[in-house]
């Protein structure tokens, strides 16, 4: 402590403390006595105490605790002030001073006293530097609130937690667990924090990435998907069909084709890993999220693949990877553009699979075939690089030639026998047999089986044989007309129904016809389904045979004689039949006749003689009104009957009223004749036969 804090602390031991206000000390002797005492009476202890702290040591002191929160510039205007002569006089004439005022000192007035100063320290910076002071302490400051999302930096790092600064009293303490999708981080990055709390139960102030991520999440994905931006996510585990990604706090889906450009048979190695990713996918409305890392390289590869095909060229011998196999061929890798080898350019023989011939990652030549340079497609091929089998072929074989082969192929059409590695024939199903029905190949042959076939045709250039198995037995056409002489009769078996016949088979390879015309001479048949059923054995005739197109004319009704010839002495015109209606139609009925012969009758010869119709399965009397032996038709009608006989009853009461006429007539003239002889008796007995007479006429004409 100094000699003047000394002096200052005894003087305010013996009196009361009523220290002057510290000033300039020309002010002081020029204030007038009554301002003098308004000072006095507004000193307290409080500033005396200030008047204590004025002293130079005091000063310094104060000012060293200030420069902390001041700026350089600031200081300096500090050390100004204090240094000021004014202000070094004030300070060493303050005791003389302190003497003078409390002998002028004088009560102040109550309305001038300052309330706000009570309690306080003496203000030793002026406006303008406490305004200036005050802008730059709330620059260090940053408002920050409760459930808020704002950047930060990170201070420091290590193993289990990440420090960062957001401007607050406090730093805040962020697992490092939500930094995982960002391995690289290091202090001094800008990150991006949710302020969970201030304060929390340790006073700590409360942060978290995560929460922060995800409330920013969607509009930073939607920005990443329209500026097609790279981003990076964390690969958390495996699901169906590919991986799921952590971008942004959102689990995105990564499906196993956009993992690379080449198959992944293995995602789990993929997991707990950091990749770069591209959205290429948003659903808004599910908020589900496709992410790709497969369109990250596949710019680079299209440049690569523009610059392959360029140099490539048809018939140019590559070394290439087997990338993928299918059922339907190969996908070789060619050092960053693929090709494809058809399964059949993988061998010139038949294969079921192209795992027969290769397997995956191996290395293998093939051949181009083909390039689009549009679509960037390349046509591959494997067996071009080996010599084709038709050329090492027998040139001594011909057509007729016996060969032996496996079937190898069966389509509906036929079977393709190979009878060399690499050389196929074609067996059609109609060189399988002589029979004419329609048939499969799978009714003769099946894969597997070791046949023998007759060469029929034979075409080097376009590399194309067909083969017969039929020709290897004797033609059943040949002296067809020895076997099957025209009226011959034979048993067959029915094959096919058409609308107009039956296709029967007579032996294996030799088939006829049976016309519908010629299946019953009596009954009317619509389809021969009616007749008979596929399968059944049936009677037939031989009508006449073409061996040049080897077709029969077949028949069966024409094993009975034509019972035509006696329907016409039968069922002659006029005659009466009793039959069955058996069926019935729009313009008549279907009569089941004796003998088995059928009948038509038209509508309106159905009526019966009281006004009604024939019904089905009804037996009634018929009359044939026409027979056509030519035709084979006869027209039948039972409304004929009952108007015949009502015609025959009217005649003869038509000729019984003309002979009664006569008689009435014959007896009135002989009346009149011998009126004049009458006398006046014989009058009433002419009258009374008059009478008679008359009364037997009226009876007449009522009956």
């Amino acid at each position: 402590m100094t000699e003047n804090e000394k002096k200052v602390n005894e003087e305010n031991e013996q009196e009361q403390p009523q220290a002057p206000v510290a000033a300039d000390e020309t002010k002081k002797e020029e204030t007038p006595a009554a301002e003098t005492a308004e000072l006095e009476a507004e000193t307290t202890p409080e500033a005396k105490d200030e008047e204590v702290e004025t002293a130079p040591e005091a000063k310094t002191e104060k000012a060293e605790a200030v420069k902390e929160e001041e700026t350089p510039e600031v200081e300096a205007e500090k050390v100004e002030t204090v240094a000021e002569p004014e202000a070094v006089v004030a300070e060493e004439e303050a005791p003389a001073k302190k003497a003078s005022h409390r002998e002028k000192a004088k009560p102040a007035e109550p309305g001038d006293f300052d309330w706000d100063n009570v309690g306080k320290k003496r203000e030793v910076y002026s406006k303008n530097e406490r305004e200036k002071l005050e802008q730059l302490y709330d620059k260090t400051l940053s408002s920050i609130g409760d459930h808020e999302v704002i950047d930060g930096f990170v201070v420091s790092k290590n193993s289990r937690e990440v420090v960062v600064n957001i401007g607050f009293k406090s730093d805040g303490v962020i697992p490092v667990n939500e930094f995982r999708y960002n391995p690289n981080l290091k202090v001094g990055d800008k990150v991006e924090v949710y302020v969970e709390n201030q304060e929390g139960v340790n006073g700590q102030l409360m942060l978290s990435h995560k929460k922060a991520r995800i409330l920013r999440s969607w509009d930073r994905i939607n920005a990443a998907f329209e500026k097609e931006e790279i981003i990076n996510g964390y690969v958390k585990s495996r699901t169906k069909g590919g991986l799921i990604v952590d971008v942004f706090g959102i689990e995105a889906f990564l499906p196993g084709s956009q993992i690379d450009v080449k198959p992944i048979r293995d995602y789990d190695i993929y997991v707990d890993k950091t990749m770069e990713f591209k959205v290429v996918k948003i659903n808004q409305e599910y908020k589900n999220v496709v992410v790709s890392h497969k369109a990250l390289i596949e710019d680079e590869l299209e440049q690569q693949k523009a610059e392959i095909i360029s140099k490539l060229e048809k018939g140019q011998v590559l070394e290439g990877t087997v990338k993928n196999i299918t059922s339907y061929g190969v996908f070789i890798d060619l050092g960053g553009v693929d090709g494809l080898i058809h399964i059949t350019d993988l061998s010139w023989g038949r294969i079921n699979h192209p795992e027969e011939i290769v397997e995956l990652d191996q290395k293998i030549k093939v051949v181009i075939l083909d390039f689009d340079d549009n679509k960037k497609r390349i046509a591959l091929g494997l067996k071009q690089l080996t010599p084709h089998p038709w050329d090492a072929l027998d040139e001594t074989m011909k057509i007729g030639d016996k060969v032996k082969g496996k079937v190898v192929v069966i389509a509906d059409y036929g079977a393709f026998i190979e009878i060399a590695p690499g050389v196929e024939g074609l067996i059609h199903v109609s060189e399988m047999s002589w029979s004419q029905h329609l048939r499969t190949a799978q009714d003769f042959l099946k894969v597997g089986d070791e046949i023998e076939a007759v060469v029929l045709t034979l075409d080097r250039e376009e590399r194309k044989m067909s083969l017969g198995m039929k020709q290897l037995i004797p033609d059943p056409w040949e002296n067809i007309k020895d076997r099957y002489p025209a009226n011959s009769k034979h048993t067959a078996t029915v094959r096919n129904f058409t609308n107009f016949g039956i296709f029967v088979e007579l032996e294996e390879g030799v088939d006829g016809l049976i016309h519908i015309s010629d299946l019953s001479w009596s009954k009317k048949i619509k389809h021969p389904a009616e007749f008979t059923k596929v399968g059944e054995s049936i009677e037939v005739i031989v009508l006449d045979v073409d061996e040049e197109n080897r077709r029969l004319s077949l028949g069966h009704k024409q094993l009975e004689e034509n019972p035509w010839d006696v329907f016409e002495s039968i069922f002659t015109v006029g005659s009466v039949h009793q039959g069955t209606i058996i069926s019935a139609n729009d313009k008549g009925a279907i009569v089941s006749l004796p003998y088995g012969v059928e009948g038509f009758v038209p509508n309106r010869h159905l009526k019966k003689e009281d006004g009604s119709n024939g019904k089905v399965d009804e037996t009634i009397d018929f009359k044939v009104i026409e027979f056509s032996k030519e035709n084979k038709k006869i027209i039948l009608s039972h409304a004929r009957i009952h108007e015949d006989q009502a015609f025959v009853q009217r005649s003869a009461e038509k000729e019984t009223k003309g002979n009664e006429a006569k008689s009435t007539k014959r007896a009135v003239k002989i009346i009149n004749e011998n009126l004049e002889r009458t006398t006046l008796g014989d009058l009433d007995v002419l009258a009374g036969l008059k009478k008679d007479l008359e009364d037997e006429e009226n009876a007449n004409k009522k009956k």
